[in-house]
């Protein structure tokens, strides 16, 4: 994927929006109804009321930048439809823009390094 990756917040509305927005009216979404700030690199995620569209937009140092997506054959996985805003991981997010269930990512565990062999 181009664009962020890594350690990245990624903030997804729950509600579908009007995907004839643009990446001001999403900005402007993100302002009014996450009460968030769109040009701090977080990427912020919305869906259309068909499945099978998403969109992101983030703020990537120099400029607004807006990412669209349709899946030509499946739907991407989402929460139920609520008021609210929801945060994935940037694995999760991957999972997401492939069509997969991103419910199903986990971060990793932990693993305990051990005192003495055997």
């Amino acid at each position: 994927m181009i664009g962020p990756t890594g350690s990245v917040r990624v903030l997804v509305a729950a509600r579908p929006v009007d995907f004839r927005k643009g990446a001001e009216g999403l900005a402007g979404l993100v302002r009014e109804q996450m009460a968030a700030d769109p040009f701090c690199g977080t990427v912020y995620v919305f869906r259309a009321k068909r499945a099978d569209r998403i969109k992101l937009i983030y703020w990537d140092g120099t400029g607004l930048c807006l990412f669209a997506k349709r899946l030509e054959d499946g739907e991407f996985r989402w929460p139920k439809i609520q008021d609210g805003v929801m945060r994935l991981t940037s694995a999760q997010l991957g999972a997401l823009l492939e069509g997969l269930d991103w419910r199903r990512v986990h971060q990793a565990r932990r693993t305990r390094t051990p005192v003495a062999a055997g």
